[in-house]
């Protein structure tokens, strides 16, 4: 093995070993400390029992816990392709594969000239942090969408489009990783990709499923979640006297009580003000580097997440995994931001599975808990903006050295092209 293939083995045999620890945690998640079981009771009860509704050809409509855009029902029918296995088992495959191939394709990056294996190895150490949670989610396939969408969109637009487009049928922000595209003949063919493969796939769903679009409806009546910015908020005013409660609903422990309908007016106003700054730089950036894309769809995921009522712990997989493209790129501006985002990632461990029971009783462990890991997403978003928007601001001209002319003995100036005698 010579010294180029170094980094690469020692990146699978990495993968390997953290991945079989994943496995491990999973198999053992009925711990008190691994969740007793509830990371993977999502997999093998929730996901089975929509599986047998959409295999009868239907969303299912009249649930509230389905607030998932139509492109989810491939992905959750998909293990049926292993039919020697479990429901559980095969989802559980096919999530290894996702990650595998998000590896390769930040491996591949990595490797070209001038590139970094950076991101390939934030990766492979920074999602284990969530322990088993990513195993049984499926938001490795989301972000594997979004990952190969922003790796593709430099040299084939189109291509790059078509995946963005697939990943947000799935779970809508992978739409976002096209903000960056550079201006031009770029935008417009990943533009192009985006809406012709979105209506053709949206057409295709909406002919073999029924109710395509009912999750609109779920989605919308959602409220704030303990772990959202908003819910650290309430969990804080807990302890200064509120009179709320935490109750489950709509697939998440939600805060009810008086204040909670305006703390989620305001996160929806500062998602809106999220999104108008992300305009407003997108039409006053003037310079575009290769890691420009990257970084856009970093800071635009980060913003949308850290505005949203609901900051679920597998939300950390987007932001690790449009970090780690980030870090494939020499020129990125983002590097603060990902440490930030692995600390984050690190502490949402400790607060789901491990002591999500003092979360949902907003004990002072539990709202330190998110009070840390929410401060950190949101000095990860503040820095990820300020960067984002200094470094596509061209850098202003330096003046003109200005000479002053040498005196000479008789204290007249003398000047360095003078033809007197």
């Amino acid at each position: 093995m010579n010294r180029r293939q170094l980094p690469f083995a020692a990146l699978a045999a990495a993968w390997l070993a953290t991945r079989a620890l994943m496995l491990w945690l999973l198999v053992h998640g009925t711990s008190p400390h691994l969740g007793r079981g509830s990371v993977a009771r999502e997999v093998w009860r929730l996901y089975f029992h929509w599986y047998g509704t959409l295999s009868h050809g239907a969303f299912p409509a009249h649930d509230t816990l389905w607030q998932y855009p139509p492109g989810a029902g491939p992905v959750l029918l998909a293990p049926a392709l292993l039919p020697e296995l479990t429901y559980f088992q095969a989802f559980v495959v096919l999530t290894l594969a996702a990650d595998a191939v998000v590896l390769l394709a930040l491996a591949r990056a990595g490797a070209r000239p001038g590139r970094s294996l950076l991101g390939a190895a934030l990766w492979t150490g920074g999602l284990p942090l969530l322990l088993h949670v990513p195993l049984a989610r499926y938001d490795v396939q989301v972000t594997a969408l979004a990952v190969v969408s922003l790796l593709t969109l430099a040299h084939r637009p189109r291509a790059g489009g078509a995946f963005a487009a697939l990943g947000a049928l799935v779970k809508v922000w992978p739409a976002l990783v096209l903000l960056g595209t550079p201006r031009g003949r770029s935008t417009r063919r990943a533009a192009t990709g985006a809406v012709v493969t979105g209506a053709v796939s949206l057409g295709v769903l909406a002919a073999w499923f029924a109710n395509p679009l009912a999750f609109l409806r779920q989605q919308g009546n959602r409220g704030v979640q303990i772990e959202s910015l908003g819910g650290t908020a309430l969990s804080l005013a807990r302890h200064a006297g509120w009179r709320g409660t935490v109750r489950y609903q709509y697939g998440a422990m939600e805060f009810t009580g008086p204040y909670v309908s305006a703390v989620a007016a305001v996160s929806l106003a500062l998602t809106a003000a999220a999104c108008g700054l992300l305009l407003l730089w997108r039409v006053r950036a003037r310079r575009w580097t290769e890691a420009t894309p990257f970084d856009a769809a970093l800071c635009a995921v980060l913003l949308f997440t850290v505005t949203s009522r609901v900051i679920s712990p597998q939300y950390m997989v987007w932001l690790l995994g449009l970090a780690a493209v980030c870090l494939t790129s020499r020129h990125t501006a983002q590097r603060p931001v990902a440490a930030l985002l692995v600390a984050a990632t690190a502490v949402s461990a400790v607060a789901y599975p491990a002591l999500y029971g003092e979360v949902v009783r907003c004990t002072w462990t539990g709202t330190l808990l998110m009070l840390l890991r929410n401060g950190l997403l949101t000095a990860a978003a503040v820095l990820s903006l300020t960067r984002l928007w200094r470094h596509a601001r061209p850098a202003a001209p330096r003046p003109a050295p200005v000479h002053e002319p040498r005196s000479g003995a008789d204290g007249r100036p003398q000047h360095a092209l003078s033809t007197s005698p």
